[in-house]
């Protein structure tokens, strides 16, 4: 870094002093302390028109060259498939739960300053007195979301493996996770 400055400084003080030593030559145009001193680089000009508009002039004009923007076709474009869900449903029940499980710490935390019963007797009681359809459909829709992101938790770590990766391997255990998450949320939701 020193040894560029030193080599700009001399440069710019050579072509102060001998304006001629380097006045379209070469070394002008690759030297670029030599072509700044020397006015003798390329520098690529576009003249730019201003003008003053009004501030909803000057929206309309943005309103304009919005429509003109192309939009990007994103998702509409693309034939959807199962990859796509399983990601998107991979994300939705790991933030469920893990939410989940936050929200229920803290309310546990709290609960003798405000008088909750959330104790495991107590929640195993209330439990207990509800119809049999109620706690089916309950144990069901909350080992529903467990229950697949283990299965497609297995299934992101066989592919960290670099096994099962190819496309119709991808669909085949894209389906098998689907199909694993109903039948064993279906058994535990029975036992």
């Amino acid at each position: 870094m020193l040894s560029q400055k030193v080599a700009h400084q001399s440069m710019r003080r050579l072509a102060a002093q001998q304006p001629t030593c380097f006045s379209r030559t070469a070394l002008s145009k690759f030297a670029a302390p030599a072509a700044v001193a020397t006015n003798n680089h390329y520098i690529q000009r576009r003249p730019a028109a201003t003008q003053n508009l009004k501030q909803d002039d000057g929206y309309q004009i943005l309103v304009k060259q919005r429509l003109n923007r192309p939009i990007a076709p994103h998702l509409t474009i693309y034939q959807p498939q199962v990859t796509w869900y399983l990601s998107a449903l991979n994300r939705i029940t790991g933030s469920a739960l893990s939410g989940g499980l936050y929200v229920f710490g803290a309310a546990y935390l709290v609960a003798p300053l405000f008088g909750w019963h959330l104790e495991s007797a107590s929640m195993a009681a209330a439990f207990a007195s509800w119809p049999v359809i109620a706690k089916v459909a309950t144990k069901f829709f909350v080992s529903l979301p467990f229950t697949f992101h283990s299965f497609n938790g297995i299934r992101h770590l066989a592919w960290d493996t670099g096994s099962v990766f190819s496309n119709k391997q991808i669909q085949r255990t894209g389906w098998t996770v689907v199909g694993l998450t109903f039948v064993t949320s279906a058994f535990l939701a029975y036992i």
